[in-house]
């Protein structure tokens, strides 16, 4: 299955690489569509300790850059669960931006731009499963409890082990027997 998991990561990565990598190099053509979004969150930058741009060309830039790598970290499998949420994290805005197909007055654009949308959401799905996936090894959860419930039972082995030490030493002592230890 490694073999499936690599390749479905490397298909569900491209789109993200290309598509990064053009909003670094040609930001321009995006812009407009992404004003939409970077006008209603510049605000909210503004607020972050760390000093970020509020443009919505700089925006789109940062974005591009943000799913090229974290693209590339999907594909190579390195880091590929917090990857596979950013680049969730940064659909998001970038559905809401590029394909607001609500807005569309005219029924074909409306059509292309619903499709567009689908697939994005498609592609969300794709990547919280690759978030998720734990390439069949249990989960974090699954072997804390596992570690915990035999922390429980050691002890319990332990408190058994010494009630039945101290109910022989009693019985020894009572019977006149000393017993060593």
């Amino acid at each position: 299955m490694r073999p499936v998991r690599s390749v479905a990561r490397a298909m569900l990565s491209a789109i993200f690489v290309a598509n990064g990598t053009q909003a670094m190099v040609y930001p321009d053509p995006l812009v407009p569509r992404a004003k939409r979004v970077t006008d209603q969150v510049a605000p909210l930058i503004g607020k972050a300790p760390v000093q970020m741009p509020r443009d919505a060309r700089s925006l789109v830039r940062f974005n591009g850059a943000v799913q090229t790598l974290a693209g590339l970290l999907l594909a190579t499998g390195r880091g590929r669960r917090a990857a596979a949420v950013v680049l969730a994290g940064s659909v998001v805005p970038t559905t809401l931006a590029g394909h607001a197909f609500w807005q569309q007055r005219d029924p074909r654009q409306r059509r292309t731009q619903r499709v567009q949308f689908m697939k994005n959401i498609g592609m969300l799905g794709g990547l919280l499963l690759a978030a998720l996936d734990t390439e069949g090894r249990p989960s974090l959860r699954y072997r804390t409890g596992r570690f915990m419930g035999d922390q429980r039972r050691s002890i319990q082995r332990g408190v058994r082990s010494a009630r039945r030490d101290a109910r022989i030493r009693v019985k020894s002592v009572s019977m006149g027997r000393h017993l060593p230890g």
